[in-house]
């Protein structure tokens, strides 16, 4: 069996049409048709069956897809593996979301620049399911995203994803505010208020949503934003209450309440396609974000705007950013 061969059937189980993994790959649908034919009848199976205009996988080609992902994964491996000590030579395009940029990326960008100035860095902002997505089109090479300890991100088998560092969260509600017990007794305080959530991403909502179902009751919500500025603006204004950064500092008007038993915290991952942490460049910046402070834990602010003076001044010679959203 050729690995082109089963790259196709990986993207076709991902994608779930011809057409699609054609457009994606930059060939013909007819080649796509007849590459797929030509790997069944190696196979010996059955490897796909209509499913109304589009195609499914069969068992057996499900099958045959999981093998290709450890495959592909391997082959890549050894191409890596015949020059293990190549120098980090190329561009490294990089999604994650703002906090992570800050805290874990941005401060590395000095020391890579001087230490190996042929490496080039894209820098996008990105929430987790848009950087997947980029992962798995091979748009991006690293992607850095977060999960919450009572919402766990369900990775894709073609990923692997390395635990970088974790904050804890507070329930964000109008000053003054006492404590009021464990984030059950917390939740169940506040469950006739309005609730915000992220507009980009679904991760807190499901926090809010699960500790709120454990308290005896569903939370009202009213309101989305993806900037925590504006989340605290709309505390302020009594517009709602919502999951903000323990560590933070909040403006006047925004108390903190402590969530504990259970606690959340926010786990931010590295996260990259399956064979491609040895790749040079990519090995390089993962050993320089395991090794900075941040990576033994770093407070979190996951919508938070990158204020002008993160980096710190001029952004080396080589790094190059989009900031999305």
């Amino acid at each position: 069996m050729e690995t082109r061969r089963l790259r196709l059937l990986l993207e076709l189980s991902r994608l779930g049409s011809m057409r699609e993994v054609a457009a994606e790959l930059g060939i013909t649908t007819s080649t796509v048709s007849q590459q797929i034919a030509v790997l069944a009848r190696e196979s010996g199976a059955t490897l796909i069956e209509p499913d109304g205009r589009r195609v499914r996988l069969t068992p057996a080609g499900r099958r045959l897809a999981e093998h290709a992902v450890t495959i592909l994964a391997a082959v890549e491996a050894a191409h890596l593996d015949l020059d293990p000590g190549a120098e980090a030579v190329g561009t490294l395009r990089v999604a994650g979301f703002a906090t992570a940029i800050r805290r874990s990326l941005l401060p590395i960008v000095a020391e890579l620049a001087a230490s190996h100035p042929r490496v080039r860095m894209l820098i996008h902002e990105h929430e987790p399911s848009e950087a997947y997505a980029l992962l798995a089109t091979d748009d991006v090479d690293l992607a850095l995203s977060y999960e919450y300890n009572l919402a766990p991100a369900a990775f894709d088998r073609t990923l692997e994803a390395t635990p970088m560092w974790s904050a804890g969260w507070a329930l964000g509600v109008p000053a003054p505010a006492e404590p009021a017990g464990d984030a059950l007794a917390v939740f169940r305080r506040f469950r006739t208020n309005d609730w915000i959530v992220n507009s980009r991403n679904t991760a807190d909502e499901v926090v809010v949503r699960t500790l709120s179902s454990m308290a005896g009751f569903e939370p009202l919500i009213a309101h989305r934003a993806d900037s925590l500025a504006l989340v605290q603006d709309l505390i302020v204004a009594g517009l709602g209450v919502g999951l903000l950064p323990a560590d933070q500092p909040t403006v006047p008007g925004v108390s903190l309440l402590p969530l504990t038993g259970p606690g959340i915290s926010l786990r931010c991952l590295a996260v990259t396609r399956r064979g491609r942490a040895d790749w040079p460049p990519l090995a390089l910046v993962l050993d320089l974000l395991l090794r900075h402070p941040t990576a033994a834990g770093a407070a979190s602010e996951r919508r938070a705007e990158l204020p002008e003076s993160a980096a710190g001044g001029q952004v080396p010679e080589g790094v190059r950013h989009r900031v999305t959203g």
